[in-house]
């Protein structure tokens, strides 16, 4: 691996800042893995888009070796290359040496915000992703003002003028992915217990998330009228919170742990078989929290029990099979694009289930983009504090998506919607999209799609 001498005298010019603490800093065991043979490079989106080696997986995991060997500081320098990496995992899926980076960069962002001192706006900025986006019962306040904002067209105007960009382009990220708020937005229709349709075959929960359950409540409805047409009883605990991903994500160690421990409390004693997730950045985060709860004698194995029973909802169905009849979801053949959600491709293993439920409606016809496995960078709340990066991430993603043809596009991850529909509208295209949960409960239910 060929570094600068630049970069390397810039990341050290600050060493007498403090590197890593001693609470779970990045294994060397898991750093000496790394031989640095460069596959890695051409599967990362950050990497693609910069084109720095320090902004590549190989070259995070140089500055996290040499600042467990106090050859340099955690400092601005340093930080500002694990901050570009968006948490993809593309790179794990493709290292032929099988090294654990996610579990280096976990470990590196919980240890950059416990010993790193950000600057004011961006502690400010942070403090309000953190307080509002896992914190659903205050986000639902939050979109009172907001209805009324995109109402009354300020949200146009903004738009249209910049103005926002030229004050500060995170918030002008943040808003540019405003979904549209409907009086939806405030309605919350489902109840704690959901029978099953003919004979029960599984009794499950279901998560319903911040994001999803505020933005796409219709994503909600549909799996769950899925799983009860195909014999699961839908236990929804109104106790449950966020489930700690975006915090997680992002390094917040104890608002992540706290999270974690009230989604176990909240299915504990409903005898769940399963508990199933529609968004693939939440299931992720809800299969690692026996890692997350690790060090907490009191939740440690009730955290690996509730992780073994998590199952992306695609995940669930394609395994336990349906058992009702699909119906087409048009007269003509529907050319459909399935958008791999990071989180379910590289961090869960699944990407042949999803293709396979879809395939089995008739009618449908699955066309595949090129670079399906590059992220399309929203990575979370990545498109916010990163907007630029994330701008052509989203570019590159919505034009391979446009290029298949399709009709309209599957995505499973609400991130992953609100980045491409802001995609499409600034390229001036009008393609339907749809979580494959919806698609699956128009077709049980026989409603046409009217495109």
């Amino acid at each position: 691996m060929q570094v600068s001498d630049d970069s390397v005298q810039n990341i050290a010019s600050l060493k007498n800042l403090k590197g890593f603490d001693a609470n779970h800093p990045p294994d060397p065991k898991l750093i000496d893995s790394c031989v640095h043979c460069g596959f890695c490079l051409s599967t990362c989106p950050s990497y693609r888009v910069i084109g720095k080696e320090m902004d590549s997986p190989r070259g995070r995991i140089y500055l996290m070796d040499a600042i467990n060997e106090g050859e340099i500081a955690l400092n601005t320098a340093s930080v500002e290359h694990f901050d570009t990496c968006l948490g993809c995992l593309a790179c794990v899926t493709t290292c032929p040496s099988g090294v654990q980076y996610d579990k280096l960069i976990s470990a590196t962002r919980h240890q950059v915000e416990r010993n790193y001192p950000r600057s004011f706006s961006d502690q400010l900025l942070r403090q309000l992703i953190f307080s509002l986006f896992p914190r659903p019962d205050i986000l639902r306040i939050l979109l009172v003002p907001l209805f009324f904002y995109q109402k009354l067209g300020f949200s146009k105007l903004f738009r249209a003028t910049g103005l926002l960009k030229k004050i500060s382009p995170r918030l002008a990220a943040m808003e540019s992915i405003l979904p549209e708020i409907t009086l939806k937005s405030f309605q919350n229709n489902l109840a704690d217990v959901i029978p099953a349709k003919g004979k029960k075959r599984y009794r499950v929960g279901v998560i319903l998330g911040c994001v999803q359950r505020l933005f796409f409540s219709p994503v909600n409805e549909a799996t769950v009228r899925v799983l009860t047409a195909n014999g699961c009883e839908v236990i929804i605990p109104k106790s449950q919170g966020c489930c700690a991903a975006l915090p997680e994500h992002q390094g917040q160690t104890e608002q992540a742990k706290a999270l974690a421990r009230q989604m176990i409390d909240s299915f504990a004693n409903t005898g769940v078989d399963f508990v199933i997730i529609n968004a693939a950045g939440c299931g992720h985060t809800l299969k690692e929290y026996g890692h997350i709860l690790e060090d907490d004698p009191e939740y440690r194995e009730k955290a690996k029990e509730f992780a073994a029973k998590v199952r992306d909802a695609q995940e669930f169905l394609a395994t336990v099979g349906l058992t009702t009849k699909l119906l087409p979801l048009r007269e003509k053949t529907l050319n459909l694009v399935y958008q791999d959600a990071c989180h379910l491709l590289h961090g869960q293993k699944i990407s042949v289930q999803p293709r396979q439920l879809l395939q089995q409606i008739p009618g449908v016809k699955l066309k595949e983009p090129l670079d399906a496995a590059i992220c399309c960078g929203s990575a979370g709340v990545y498109n916010m504090l990163q907007p630029e990066v994330a701008e052509e991430l989203g570019r590159q993603k919505v034009r391979n998506l446009l290029n298949t043809g399709a009709d309209l596009i599957a995505s499973p991850n609400p991130g992953c919607t609100l980045q491409i529909s802001k995609h499409l509208k600034l390229q001036g295209k009008e393609v339907a999209i749809a979580h494959p949960m919806e698609l699956l409960d128009y077709s049980i239910r026989g409603e046409k799609l009217k495109i």
